[in-house]
């Protein structure tokens, strides 16, 4: 059979690179795109062409493959089915429009979905879209096959959602892959694309020129983080590919010239012998990577930096989210402020160039001290590079089934909208005071990256000028401080909206909340003056010194977009 495969991506988080920046002399018919590559479909296409299909991929981030070009190719080559892979509920609305376009032109090809979105919501997305007439839930390199196979009868399909009379269909479930070994290597070289290490950001902020991929060594997490949907995607579990299958793919990886690689793992440091074996292999076979991941700061994984400092690993992303124990618990993080100081020390101590902290701002219960004294946690911490995004709430994730049982989410309605914390939730603080706390909090660490790091400081503004005007570099020191605008803001819940509320009913929950020993309510907005210098699957407006070099949009932006803490937040938007 013939198969389209489509990523559908978030133009905020894309961007042909700069001509200037462009130093190939021949492009070979190929763009170059400041972008995460599509690892979904790259994954998918050599499994469909093992089982005797063909294939062929298409990503949005390329400027002829537009829905109308893509539409086009459908009414010429007339596939047998066409995939739609998207991540989150950003590009849901996009992903809507390529199917009404699609359904225009070949109205008679099945269109399948498949994403983090997609497996959270199949059901709704059937009532809701009628462009689109099945779902794959959860892992796709089985299922895609199997409903291939099936296209004329689908009821055996596990994991499959469909339409049947009219009516939608939920087949039996399909259990998670317990061999992840077993498939081919993506294919890294269909589509005309290469794919520029860098931040999607309003400026160019490109960070290598290397040929550069992404590599995914295992799935899941066993945490059970609020903000998080990865437990619910993986069943709390974490699975993994053998070193020997890793360093497989990472020969490939060498033998076609890629030389900068970030691992999208949800949490690669869990497992210290596979650690060792990986960067043991790299460091025997010479290959000359530098390579970038994610982990916990209790991991025990922390004890093999030596070894990954070894094998070229340049980039340590810790998941640092606040600076205050309080916060911390109610997040569920299950770590300390004690365990972040000793893990960021020790990845500084054994060579990690950069080594970056994703926070949040604007949780539950969190209090403008609370605010304040993560800023402060952040100048003590050896960072290289930070991000504070305003927490978000996504389908699918512990939070969101907790508004729902408190009442500010409507299950049934807001399925496909995702919240700032700050904007709906009477418990944290008001948008506007987080956003004024956060930037000033920006102004305090810039300082004193200035003045208490200066050496430090001044090798990381080369390393971003390598590839950066200096003009750029300004416009991208500056962003915290700036309304940036997204192609689609976050709603409000429908009860919110219905009752003719801007924001949540502050002083309400407030008069309503035990009181804490001084006669306040305890952790209410209203009980923690802000004062004294003050008066986020990370965001793209963060500034050079707060953002994550070579680290992905999240998220969430990755499942890197899925696992995100937050959307892309200007720090003086509303």
């Amino acid at each position: 059979m013939n198969t389209f495969l489509v990523h559908v991506g978030d133009d905020n988080f894309s961007r042909l690179l700069p001509k200037e920046l462009d130093r190939s002399k021949s492009d070979h018919g190929r763009v170059k795109v400041m972008a995460f590559p599509p690892l979904g479909i790259q994954t998918l296409a050599p499994i469909l062409r093992q089982r005797g299909h063909r294939v062929r991929m298409f990503d949005t981030c390329h400027p002829q493959m537009k829905a109308e070009h893509i539409a086009r190719a459908a009414a010429q080559e007339k596939p047998d089915v066409i995939a739609l892979s998207f991540l989150s509920t950003t590009t849901y609305p996009a992903a809507k429009i390529m199917a009404r376009r699609l359904k225009a032109g070949a109205p008679k090809i099945p269109i399948i979905v498949g994403g983090a979105f997609a497996t959270m919501n199949a059901d709704r997305i059937l009532g809701d879209c009628p462009d689109m007439d099945c779902v794959g839930v959860g892992e796709g390199e089985d299922l895609l096959p199997d409903y291939l196979a099936h296209l004329e009868d689908p009821g055996g399909v596990a994991g499959l959602v469909w339409r049947r009379d009219g009516k939608i269909v939920e087949n039996v479930p399909r259990p998670l892959l317990r061999d992840l070994d077993q498939f081919p290597y993506p294919d890294r070289t269909s589509l005309p694309i290469d794919y520029i290490e860098s931040l999607p950001l309003d400026v160019p902020a490109v960070l290598s020129l290397d040929k550069f991929c992404t590599v995914q060594t295992s799935r899941g997490c066993p945490y059970s983080c609020i903000f998080c949907d990865i437990p619910a995607l993986g069943e709390g579990r974490w699975r993994s590919r053998s070193p020997e299958h890793v360093l497989g793919e990472l020969q490939e990886l060498n033998d076609l010239g890629y030389r900068s690689i970030y691992l999208t793992d949800d949490h690669f440091l869990i497992n210290r012998q596979r650690i060792e074996a990986i960067c043991r292999g790299i460091i025997e076979r010479q290959w000359e990577f530098h390579w970038g991941c994610e982990g916990r700061v209790d991991s025990v994984g922390i004890e093999q930096l030596p070894i990954m400092r070894q094998a070229g690993c340049n980039f340590l992303a810790f998941g640092v989210e606040a600076g205050t124990q309080k916060v911390l618990n109610r997040l569920h993080k299950k770590q300390t402020p004690a365990q972040v100081e000793q893990a960021v020390s020790e990845a500084k101590r054994q060579g990690i160039a950069r080594v970056h902290g994703f926070f949040v701002v604007g949780s539950p219960d969190e209090s403008a001290e609370d605010i304040v004294e993560s800023f402060r946690f952040a100048a003590r911490l050896e960072l290289d590079t930070f991000c504070f995004n305003r927490l978000c709430v996504y389908r699918g994730t512990p939070l969101w089934q907790e508004y729902v049982e408190r009442g500010i989410i409507d299950d049934e309605q807001d399925w496909d909208k995702w919240f700032k914390c700050s904007d709906i939730d009477p418990t944290t603080l008001p948008s506007a005071v987080v956003n004024r706390l956060r930037a000033k909090g920006y102004g305090l660490l810039f300082l004193h990256r200035i003045f208490k790091r200066p050496i430090r400081t001044w090798k990381l503004l080369r390393a971003f000028g390598r590839h950066m005007k200096a003009s750029d570099i300004f416009t991208l020191l500056s962003s915290p401080f700036r309304r940036r605008t997204l192609t689609r803001q976050p709603a409000l819940p429908a009860r919110m909206m219905a009752a003719g509320l801007a924001q949540p009913d502050r002083e309400l929950e407030a008069n309503s909340r035990p009181l804490g020993p001084a006669g306040n309510g305890d952790s209410s907005p209203a009980s923690t003056p802000w004062s004294g210098w003050v008066g986020g699957s990370r965001e793209p407006s963060s500034a050079l010194l707060g953002r994550a070099c070579g680290s992905p949009p999240s998220q969430a932006e990755l499942s890197n977009y899925s696992k995100s803490h937050a959307m892309p937040d200007g720090v003086n938007t509303p």
